[in-house]
């Protein structure tokens, strides 16, 4: 009889590897969840025996599901897959009852060895003329590449990576919200730019990059910040002038835009060059900032992700802002991701 699958995560690209990494010989049941609740409602039908659990998730994240399962003794192995890889994160599934954890993208011999240690995986002949079967006959991804929402899962790896070096060097934990995607013109980018920061004062420093016909800026907007917790963090003692001020805004801005960068690259398997990092502003409104020509490319792909550190007072928005030129690039790695 087929073993009952979930597979709980709110983006198509990543359901859709999580189902290859799946063992071919096992014979399962597969059923999706975009979110939390389903996820619950999917378990408590019977039908996710086991469960590949997404962390950063809307409506209901992964530990409040691991807290459900836990407070309703729900009869689910747990297995979480998550881009958010901070070892307090892993600490604190583990202590929610999750059976191990994997990274995101996910590596096929790494589930068939955790599949196996913990003896749930039994290999069985192949069923003649038989696939794998799924819960419904659209399956995980039918249909037309959702670009925005593949963005959208690439961003949150990358920023996964960044907040562990974070987490590491400095010995905290960052909290995720799941990133936002869109297309918009300039206009419309300020128009968001003033809603999200509501006219409060900001510090943004900006980063330029180029590699394999993709090209933008990152943003990384500092608010309701204090300069003096990213001194602590960093571990600086001395006054805090206005240079000084520059210099840790600056040090805090290169360890987090280098290293999402960077797992942006590993995915999309392209180099990046980086431009010279510059501090546009501090402690002003991001309007007047951008009143100038700074951004002036008539369309942008516009990945927000905003993070602030657990227990400290240190928000921010890192904002890549894709050329209107990388469009095509980007759609044409998202469909390789896809089909690869």
């Amino acid at each position: 009889m087929p073993t009952p699958i979930l597979i709980c995560d709110d983006s198509s690209l990543a359901r859709k590897q999580m189902t290859r990494a799946l063992p071919d010989a096992w014979d399962v049941h597969v059923s999706y969840a975009a979110n939390g609740l389903e996820a619950l409602e999917a378990i408590r039908a019977g039908k996710g025996d086991v469960l590949f659990l997404d962390l950063n998730m809307p409506d209901m994240d992964g530990y409040e599901v691991l807290e459900a399962i836990r407070r309703e003794d729900l009869p689910a192995l747990v297995i979480v897959v998550s881009g958010d890889i901070q070892p307090e994160a892993h600490r604190r599934v583990m202590k929610l009852g999750a059976l191990d954890f994997i990274k995101k993208p996910v590596d096929t011999g790494k589930v068939e060895d955790i599949l196996d240690r913990y003896g749930i995986f039994r290999e069985t002949p192949a069923r003649e003329g038989a696939a794998r079967e799924h819960d419904t006959t659209e399956g995980p991804v039918a249909g037309n590449i959702n670009h925005l929402e593949c963005y959208q899962e690439v961003a949150n790896i990358a920023m996964g990576r960044a907040a562990d070096l974070l987490a590491r060097l400095l010995d905290i934990f960052v909290v995720m919200p799941v990133p936002k995607v869109n297309m918009v013109t300039r206009d419309e980018l300020l128009s968001i730019l003033d809603q999200s920061f509501d006219d409060r004062p900001v510090s943004v420093i900006c980063q330029g990059f180029i590699g394999a016909g993709l090209a933008g800026e990152a943003l990384l907007v500092f608010h309701d910040s204090h300069i003096e917790d990213i001194a602590s963090l960093l571990h600086y003692h001395g006054e805090i002038e206005c240079e000084a001020e520059s210099e840790l805004l600056m040090d805090f801005g290169c360890i987090l835009i280098g290293a999402c960068l960077k797992g942006l690259s590993e995915q999309l398997d392209v180099s990046f060059s980086q431009g010279q990092p510059l501090v546009l502003g501090k402690n002003i409104k991001i309007g007047e900032l951008f009143k100038g020509n700074i951004i002036n490319w008539s369309s942008i792909l516009m990945t927000d992700m905003g993070c602030h550190i657990e227990g400290r007072q240190v928000h921010c928005n890192l904002m890549l802002l894709f050329t209107e030129d990388s469009i095509s690039s980007l759609n044409n790695y998202i469909s390789f991701m896809m089909t690869d």
